[in-house]
């Protein structure tokens, strides 16, 4: 058991503000907790990242609700969700599949990043639900034969150590300064709430679980689109070449002037092509469309 995790009463202040209510479901003996914005559109199941709590896509959430119905997965080991004793890729899958069948969510569009688009893709692969279609934000493409995931687990370390002694938006700032400041305080908030072992085995997974080894088989029945930041270490130019031909039937967006915080980096435009991927409408005072180009 990880006696580390721990939430302040202000990180759990924050679900007051959130249009959302919470949700649980359970699968293997874990309790599993989702923020459900409600709404008659597709569900669309969100999967974080490696140290993305719920909560810190909220912003996302809100920028879908209305068109879709956003339901926000705390993963395993994060957020108000228990640990796990195993944090490989088909334990998370078989946790967001119970997510689906257990709040009717009926054929549901999954749209993971970082870790949560490793999930995403196990999960359409699986096919033990299903699904209206597959997003992928920025996965990570590191494996064995691949090279060392590009942020090495010191760092992640290094921010938890940081966010249990009790840090601020200010220290946050300086490891991500592109960030809108909300962003930055919700993640001080809320890093302390996720484990160390479910960092530390899904850090490890990045490198010995290959994503290569699933995204091909996903294959034409479920519709696919990888977004990536344009300036991602995660996804690079050729990674995104490799994805592009191992599943031609994937359609790629490039999102300009990110990197593999790709809404964080650049909200505006990587929300807007996300409401275009998933047909949602958007203001005509939002941006327009950009950085629908295939890999280069």
């Amino acid at each position: 058991m990880n006696h580390h995790r721990s939430l302040t009463q202000p990180a759990l202040a924050d679900l007051a503000g959130i249009p959302a209510r919470s949700r649980w479901t359970h699968h293997g003996g874990l309790r599993l907790h989702a923020l459900d914005y409600g709404g008659d559109g597709v569900p669309v199941l969100i999967l974080p990242g490696i140290t993305s709590p719920a909560v810190t896509m909220d912003f996302v959430a809100r920028a879908l609700t209305g068109p879709v119905r956003p339901v926000v997965l705390d993963v395993r080991g994060r957020g108000l969700s228990d640990d796990g004793e195993s944090y490989a890729l088909e334990d998370y899958a078989a946790d967001a599949e119970a997510v689906i069948e257990q709040l009717g969510l009926d054929r549901p569009i999954l749209l993971g990043h970082s870790m949560g688009a490793r999930i995403a893709t196990v999960a359409a692969v699986r096919a033990r639900v299903p699904l209206s279609g597959t997003v992928v934000v920025d996965p990570p493409m590191s494996g064995p034969g691949r090279g060392p995931y590009p942020t090495p687990l010191t760092a992640f370390s290094n921010q938890l150590q940081e966010a249990r002694r009790g840090t601020d938006a200010d220290e946050v700032a300086r490891s991500w300064p592109r960030w809108p400041r909300r962003e930055q305080e919700l993640r001080a908030r809320w890093l302390s709430s996720c484990g160390d072992a479910a960092i530390t085995a899904t850090h490890e997974g990045f490198e010995s679980e290959d994503f290569f080894d699933w995204w091909p088989r996903i294959g034409t029945s479920t519709p696919t689109t990888l977004l990536y930041g344009a300036d991602s270490p995660v996804v690079t130019a050729a990674g995104a070449a490799e994805a592009a031909s191992a599943l031609p039937a994937a359609r790629l967006i490039r999102v300009p002037d990110a990197g593999h915080m790709v809404f964080w980096d650049n909200p505006d435009t990587s929300l807007t092509l996300l409401r275009d991927v998933l047909g949602a409408p958007h203001s005509a005072d939002e941006p327009v469309s950009v950085g629908k180009l295939p890999y280069d």
